[in-house]
């Protein structure tokens, strides 16, 4: 089952967010050979992604010894976001056996805040 983590974006200033991968005895996981995506959209069924971050596209960085999950996104791709709300799952995913293995890790929403100094 998969954590819930509401997600706050500040327009104009840069985004950052870890989650720690852990087992039931709250070690951190090794992730080694992990690849991670996250897409946010107005709606679960909506077919528009308005924010997309994977670990190809440089939006998530995977430290593996840690099982650290690190979201980014640059000043000024937030300043540019049009949208205010919306809901999200971050996905990690291993080739086992060549064929993808995908666990949702964590879900919730995500916030937009305008900003006054621009």
């Amino acid at each position: 089952m998969p954590g819930k983590t509401n997600l706050k974006i500040y327009k104009g200033a840069t985004f950052r967010h870890v989650f720690i991968w852990k087992d039931g005895d709250e070690v951190p996981l090794n992730i080694t050979g992990y690849t991670a995506r996250m897409q946010v959209r107005k709606k679960i069924d909506d077919v528009a992604t308005l924010l997309e971050l994977t670990t190809e596209n440089g939006g998530i960085t995977i430290t593996p010894l840690e099982g650290k999950i690190a979201l980014y996104v640059s000043a000024e791709a937030t300043a540019a976001l049009t949208w205010v709300d919306g809901v999200y799952d971050l996905e990690m995913i291993i080739q086992i056996d060549g064929v993808d293995d995908v666990t949702r890790l964590v879900e919730g929403k995500v916030t937009v805040f305008k900003e006054v100094t621009r």
